[in-house]
């Protein structure tokens, strides 16, 4: 388990949870289709569901109790994003995700000022949406005391996403030139040279792709 604690401006205090969330979890990449312009990052967890959770705890904190602070915990098969104070009493537990009302209205029109909040009281139903496109299980809310949002980590589908992509890329590449050079795939995968002839061993293996002629001079054959 790994945690932490960020100090500073409401706004650093959200930049910088995540920047630390970036940096710890799983990212993949989309480099099909993005010509010149930069990769599309592909979270484990989507990154707007990180940025309404840490937007809701900074906004719906209990500013009062001073001696609780927001708390960002990265597990092996979830993170948490917890917050001092449940849910405001203004909502009862039915109407939690289906009515909104903040305990800091100041700070949550700040946040929307900045343009960081899409549309007001649509947080939790946007990370639902999201959650579930991802293939991930929903958001956990516990509302007692510290208000607590998990969100349960997708290893396996973040491995097998990156390990279809680079696949596809290869087989791409070598349909749009058969005699691709490996320096070539290094560029388009991001890959080490050792990461690029791992994957092409396995492409033979299963037979999807074939090399023909010598080292130098020969070239691939897509199956």
């Amino acid at each position: 388990m790994d945690d932490k604690f960020f100090g500073g401006t409401l706004h650093s205090q959200y930049t910088k949870s995540i920047q630390w969330l970036k940096e710890k979890i799983n990212i993949s990449y989309d480099i099909e289709g993005q010509g010149s312009g930069p990769r599309k990052e592909i979270w484990e967890i989507p990154e707007i569901v990180f940025k309404e959770a840490v937007i809701n705890s900074l906004s719906h904190r209990d500013y009062y109790d001073k001696g609780a602070t927001i708390l960002v915990e990265l597990y092996d098969n979830r993170v948490e994003i917890s917050n001092p104070g449940g849910l405001v009493s203004a909502i009862k537990l039915a109407d939690f995700g289906k009515r909104s009302h903040s305990r800091n209205p100041l700070i949550f029109g700040l946040f929307a000022r900045m343009q960081l909040v899409e549309q007001i009281g649509s947080g939790i139903m946007r990370m639902n949406d999201l959650m579930k496109e991802a293939g991930l299980p929903l958001p956990e809310f516990s509302t007692e005391g510290m208000f607590t949002i998990k969100l349960q980590r997708g290893h396996e589908t973040v491995e097998k996403t990156v390990e279809e992509t680079v696949e596809e890329t290869i087989i791409t590449l070598i349909k749009a030139n058969p005699k691709v050079t490996a320096k070539e795939m290094i560029k388009a995968t991001g890959l080490s040279r050792r990461g690029v002839e791992y994957q092409l061993s396995k492409l033979k293996e299963s037979g999807k792709i074939i090399r023909t002629g010598s080292t130098k001079a020969g070239e691939w054959k897509v199956n």
